[in-house]
């Protein structure tokens, strides 16, 4: 029987390469709330740049992270010329626990936030290889909205949260599910190298409680619920870890996963998909 998790009911502005079809199909999706978005690429000669997705769909590189003041330099370009990266660098990858009542079962309620890192070389980008370990066994998805930081945060109150975010991507919190029970700690369970995939781009201006996360595996709808019905809110995630980690521009934080998800295995595809940012594409490689 197949499970889908449906919940209970469903904000600041200015790796590795991907196809061309892949890139001209995301290049298709259309947004569905106002705001920019950015994106980093490869170009032809190997050097990765920050950018700008225009209204147009062609892409203007930046000089800098946007979150760093990074202003247009050089010629747009056609999105299906580029090859697609993660769309953030971070120092800092936080992930968030057991935040949706459709992903907690039989567990009582959270009464904190529940905190783990991820290791930077966990991140990858829209169209890259999940790795599939060699010892690896039961490996499996879960599509979560990632926040984006855009200013320093450190002892930051929830009413003052939001002001530090830059914006919003989808992410994969790839997750081997028998060393996450047997291990000490979850760190080759969820921090493995490209354990992390982010994209396809960062959105601003958004409103997180209009947000949906949905997670389909070779097609079929896996997982799908809405940021309003999250045990702890965006706010109060930033505010809880900030409380001792002081979060950087450009650092993210996985922001929980919600319902049941499954195995993934060689060749099958994911697709996370958040509504007002678009859909992260990746396949898993073979042990």
């Amino acid at each position: 029987m197949q499970h889908i998790a449906i919940g209970e009911g469903l904000r600041r502005a200015s790796g590795r390469t991907v196809a061309t079809v892949l890139l001209a199909l995301l290049g298709g999706l259309s947004l569905t709330a106002q705001g920019a978005s950015y994106l980093r690429f490869q170009d032809a000669a190997g050097q990765a740049h920050f950018a700008e997705r225009l209204a147009d769909g062609r892409v203007q590189p930046l000089d800098a992270a946007p979150w760093l003041g990074g202003q247009a330099r050089g010629t747009p370009l056609r999105l299906s010329e580029a090859q697609l990266l993660a769309p953030v660098t971070p120092r800092s990858v936080i992930a968030i626990g057991y935040n949706y009542p459709s992903h907690t079962a039989d567990r009582p309620d959270p009464t904190a936030v529940g905190m783990f890192a991820k290791l930077p070389g966990s991140i990858t980008g829209p169209g890259a290889v999940i790795p599939y370990p060699r010892r690896a066994k039961n490996l499996h998805y879960e599509g979560e909205v990632v926040i984006v930081m855009g200013a320093h945060a450190y002892q930051v109150p929830p009413e003052q949260a939001l002001s530090k975010v830059f914006g919003y991507t989808a992410g994969n919190d790839v997750s081997e599910r028998d060393w996450q029970a047997g291990d000490l700690q979850w760190l080759r369970a969820k921090a493995s190298d490209g354990f992390g995939p982010v994209g396809p781009w960062i959105v601003t201006d958004l409103d997180p409680q209009d947000l949906t996360v949905k997670t389909f595996l070779n097609g079929e709808l896996k997982q799908a619920d809405a940021v309003r019905n999250l045990f702890f809110d965006f706010a109060t995630i930033i505010s809880e870890v900030t409380e001792t980690i002081a979060l950087a521009p450009g650092d993210v934080i996985f922001t929980g996963t919600p319902g049941t998800t499954e195995p993934m295995q060689p060749g099958d595809e994911v697709v996370v998909e958040v509504s007002g940012v678009g859909r992260l594409v990746n396949r898993v490689g073979a042990p």
